[in-house]
């Protein structure tokens, strides 16, 4: 429907399009907005996490792994966006119709799924950023409250009309600034201390290179080298699976599933249409893919320096030669907890002798674990898995504690809210989907109410995530290549985009690139469905294919998907 904030940015639009170079491009710069709204959902836990072990595990080497991802991920986010702005009509519906009812059902409701169930984790960092960097001592669950009440009063400009659209995203916008202005400023800290950066190693770092999924990283080679036969076997074999699981890790989750279901929703509540095409391209592949490389890069480049082959420190046991006691040898506060690399060590030792892990006290372990060559503990705590509030620790003897805090903590909770806003806007738009309802109003405004559960996170999380993540993160991976492979059959539906449809070496090129993107995200995600549930993921992903193939074959005739080549 035509509004004068329409009618006004169209002729915004077409001015800078028909003067051409600069005018351009300002022209796109000052209408660009669900861009924002992708970087601003994707800038949250899950990018902060995969980009610190990352540095952990293959340091500045693997760079390129997340701004590869989102290019690819944008190829096929640019693909539903063609078809959404040429139809007009809503992707759900036209899935439903025109492709498959089963994979439709599933991408809408892996989506929900993903708004509800990643907020109790994002709510819960967010907190515990604010109390341990920003307002030491504060309750999270104060905080957590407060986080839903701001994200609230943000979500309600949303459904106030055009304007009210315009200054949500402006406020995202300048959310999405402080956040990437956080972690450059963190990077450019260390930069500017003694020693510095190895700046032509984080240049090369944006270069493909596979190898890290055969062979570990450069850095471990050294340590390696210090151990043999099965020990130095077992260690090599265990820093590559945690490579391909993080590489794969940075693969499937640079664009989440519900990230597919808020782009072309965004687009048509701004009534944007077949004249808003280019500058859909241009939006994400500025607003989206620009951000999104530099804050990950940053903090992959910050997480390298600090952990990337460094031990993490009350990890390291030995035996006091004088009384037989358990010491810790390079703790500055102790640490107990026995990493996940030491328990499948000790597991592989002990099963050769028919025994286990729970044969033996904790005080029979810890023996166990101080009596292990020094070598093999220091391997094992070089491979810890950091949280974002430790990096923000371990940064305080380099850059200070109230730069380490205040900004790096600062940036962690834009993040996180950022990410609830959006979370809540996409909830939104699902639920009225779901029930056939406008998006818009009071019933819109009560869908995006239901991620704001996830203000329970500080009080449930670690309790529920052990139920919660490994289901919801399956079925994200299962429906996310299955949208990208209705998203390439829109895309060749010669009858649904009728003078649309795109024909000749534009379309070769579009399908080259959009099979690329399918064939990789699938590999990533079944392998990481595998490394996630075994052999029962795969035989539900065969099941799922089963009920799909079914329902494509007894679909009425008069949706029969139609496609040109």
């Amino acid at each position: 429907m035509s509004t004068p904030q329409l009618e006004h940015d169209r002729s915004i639009l077409r001015a800078g399009e028909a003067k051409g170079g600069l005018a351009r491009i300002g022209a796109y710069v000052r209408l660009s907005g669900p861009g924002w709204l992708q970087s601003a959902i994707t800038l949250g836990g899950g990018s902060l996490s995969t980009s610190l072990f990352l540095g952990v595990l293959g340091g500045v080497s693997l760079l390129w792994i997340q701004p590869l991802a989102m290019a690819l991920g944008i190829i096929m986010l640019c693909a539903i966006s063609y078809v959404t702005l040429s139809t007009g009509q809503k992707p759900f519906q036209l899935v439903k119709a025109h492709f498959n009812p089963v994979i439709a059902w599933a991408w809408i409701i892996a989506t929900l799924l993903a708004n509800v169930i990643w907020a109790l984790p994002t709510f819960s960092l967010g907190a515990s950023a604010v109390s341990q960097n920003l307002l030491s001592g504060t309750s999270e669950g104060m905080i957590a409250i407060g986080m839903l009440l701001l994200a609230v009063a943000i979500i309600w400009f949303y459904d106030t009309g055009n304007r009210g659209i315009k200054i949500f995203e402006n406020l995202l916008k300048l959310i999405v600034a402080l956040i990437v202005l956080s972690f450059v400023g963190v990077v450019f800290k260390m930069s500017s201390t003694e020693g510095g950066l190895d700046w032509a190693a984080i240049i090369r770092g944006f270069i493909p290179n596979v190898s890290q999924l055969t062979t570990p990283a450069e850095a471990f080679q050294r340590h390696l080298a210090e151990l043999s036969g099965n020990a130095r076997t077992f260690w090599e074999a265990e820093i590559v699976t945690q490579q391909r699981g993080v590489i794969f890790s940075g693969v499937t989750y640079a664009v989440g599933i519900n990230m597919t279901f808020l782009l072309p929703c965004s687009q048509l509540a701004k009534g944007w249409d077949k004249d808003f095409r280019k500058l859909a391209v241009f939006d994400l592949s500025t607003s989206l893919l620009i951000p999104f490389t530099i804050a990950t890069s940053c903090i992959v480049i910050a997480a390298s320096n600090q952990f990337h082959a460094i031990q993490e420190k009350g990890l390291i046991t030995a035996i006091d030669p004088s009384n037989g006691s358990i010491v810790l040898t390079d703790a500055d506060t102790p640490n107990t907890a026995l990493s996940s690399a030491y328990q499948r060590l000790l597991n592989s030792r002990l099963s050769n002798q028919g025994i286990t892990l729970a044969d033996f006290s904790p005080n029979e372990l810890a023996t166990m674990q101080a009596e292990m060559p020094l070598p093999e503990k220091q391997m094992a705590a070089m491979l810890v898995k950091r949280g974002a509030l430790s990096l923000s620790r371990s940064l305080e003897p380099l850059m200070g504690r109230a730069f380490a805090n205040y900004i790096f903590g600062f940036g962690v909770f834009a993040m996180t809210l950022s990410t609830i806003i959006v979370l809540m806007l996409i909830n939104g738009f699902v639920a009225c989907e779901m029930l056939g309802l406008p998006s818009t109003g009071p019933w819109h405004r009560l869908g995006c109410m239901l991620p704001g559960l996830g203000v329970l996170g500080p009080f449930i999380w670690q309790k529920a995530s052990f139920w919660v993540v490994i289901p919801t993160a399956t079925i994200g991976l299962v429906a996310l290549p299955l949208a990208y492979l209705s998203f390439f059959a829109l895309f060749n539906n010669r009858k649904l985009l009728g003078e649309s449809f795109i024909t000749g070496g534009k379309r070769i090129a579009c399908n080259t690139l959009m099979l690329c993107a399918i064939a990789f995200v699938t590999f990533g995600c079944v392998w990481a469905t595998y490394a996630k549930t075994g052999i029962l993921g795969l035989l539900g992903i065969l099941i799922f294919l089963i009920l799909a193939g079914i329902a494509h074959i007894r679909r009425r005739p008069s949706n029969t998907l139609h496609t040109n080549g």
